[in-house]
């Protein structure tokens, strides 16, 4: 699990004028809150932030006037076209709390080459130490033949992180390619062509 030390500045502007006249500035606009404590408005340099969110599920160390406080991730909102960092949400957390947070799934192994592998959900819910979360999970598809699948119980948990999506959640489903199979149809004259064709064939004859 990744830990990044971020210094933070307090916002005392707000609104949209304030948010864009921040994000010009280099800074992306950031909420922290949780277990109880008055939300805390402030600012993060918008490029150390999008390098250490890179890392899925990053443990942010966020120093605000000398006070640090952790913080994991939990809205981030991107300019739907340039993708640029627009606002983020950070959720307080302690060391050794247990916290729910959607992790990536990848597979491992080999499966039926017959088969085409096709991705149903590509992450799931765990409950884990906000210290101790998995940067990924893994499914073994090894052997998978054609028409089966892997679900969320067939992903390997480590040591003090427990399943919160449902057991019976499709990871990945091995469908059977299809076979095609090509017929050339033998198309008979059409019976104007054969009674034309007829005088033709009689006047070759006669001039023979």
């Amino acid at each position: 699990m990744a830990e990044v030390s971020i210094k933070g500045t307090t916002r005392t502007e707000f609104g949209k004028g304030a948010s864009r006249r921040a994000r010009v500035s280099g800074l992306v606009p950031a909420v922290i809150y949780g277990h109880g404590e008055k939300p805390v408005h402030i600012t993060l340099p918008a490029r150390e932030l999008g390098v250490a969110l890179k890392e899925s599920n990053v443990l942010l160390n966020i120093d605000i006037d000398g006070k640090t406080e952790l913080t994991l991730p939990k809205s981030i909102v991107r300019h739907p076209l340039k993708q640029i960092l627009e606002h983020i949400d950070l959720v307080l957390v302690r060391r050794g709390e247990k916290v729910t947070v959607s992790v990536p799934v990848h597979t491992e192994g080999k499966h039926d080459p017959d088969g085409i592998l096709e991705t149903q959900h590509n992450s799931i819910e765990v409950e884990a130490e906000a210290t101790a979360i998995p940067k990924f999970l893994t499914v073994d598809i090894e052997g998978m033949t054609a028409g089966t699948s892997k679900y969320a119980s067939d992903v390997v948990l480590p040591a003090g992180t427990t399943l919160v999506s449902p057991a019976n959640t499709i990871i990945v489903h091995l469908s059977e390619r299809s076979t095609i199979v090509e017929e050339v149809a033998v198309v008979a004259p059409a019976a104007d062509d054969a009674a034309a064709a007829a005088p033709a064939a009689d006047a070759e004859k006669k001039d023979a």
